[in-house]
């Protein structure tokens, strides 16, 4: 595949590089296990989902910036992105034939998070752990290239499991920030209360709670 670019498309890849080196985050480092391409449109893919994520923090226009954000997607598919990330991005859907479903559910996860504190049911749960995680793994595997079409069921079910791992570490800093990720119906279950975890409360219920989920 060549790696030949355009001075304005190098640029853009070079911005979303500078975006991951920035965030100090391991994922970078094992960014460079992956030849030029493809290290170059997992920058993108970065760079596109840490401008997402980075919506949750902006006061007031949270909703704005996302519907931006959907529009950059329609905007890189056709080719005709102008911001660096989307410019770098619709090289990298053209390249590697990134799905726009995919892209448009990590935008849908983000939303998720805006609109909801409190998960009734593990179906719930695993619908937002899909959008936030599974959806990012299924953008990246086209990226990694694969052949057995059994890899993305793979990618969504480890996206799942990681994100739910994530949740059981977090969740003292979750109930901090007034967010529940544990399902109602697990928690009343075992008798554990929201109270009981916004007090930090290591209860018998709590211990069997954990190792439930």
């Amino acid at each position: 595949m060549s790696v030949a670019l355009s001075p304005s498309l190098a640029e853009a890849y070079g911005y979303c590089e500078a975006v991951a080196r920035r965030s100090g985050s391991s994922f970078y480092r094992a960014f460079w296990l992956l030849d030029l391409p493809r290290r170059r449109a997992l920058a993108a893919l970065y760079a596109f989902c840490r401008f997402c994520d980075d919506c949750a923090d902006a006061p007031g226009g949270r909703a704005a910036l996302l519907a931006r954000w959907r529009g950059e997607i329609e905007l890189a598919c056709a080719g005709r992105g102008e911001h660096p990330v989307t410019l770098a991005l619709g090289d990298a859907i053209l390249r590697f034939g990134l799905r726009r479903d995919d892209l448009e559910a990590i935008v849908r996860g983000v939303e998720m998070d805006f609109e909801k504190r409190r998960y009734a049911t593990f179906a719930e749960l695993r619908q937002y752990c899909y959008h936030v995680a599974s959806a990012v793994g299924l953008a990246c595997i086209e990226i990694f290239g694969y052949r057995d079409p059994s890899a993305r069921k793979y990618a969504e079910n480890l996206g799942i499991a990681l994100q739910l791992t994530n949740i059981l570490r977090d969740l003292a800093e979750d109930a901090e920030r007034g967010r529940i990720y544990i399902p109602k119906e697990d928690m009343e279950r075992f008798g554990y209360r929201e109270r009981d975890l916004f007090a930090n409360r290591e209860t018998e219920a709590f211990k069997s709670l954990m190792a439930f989920e």
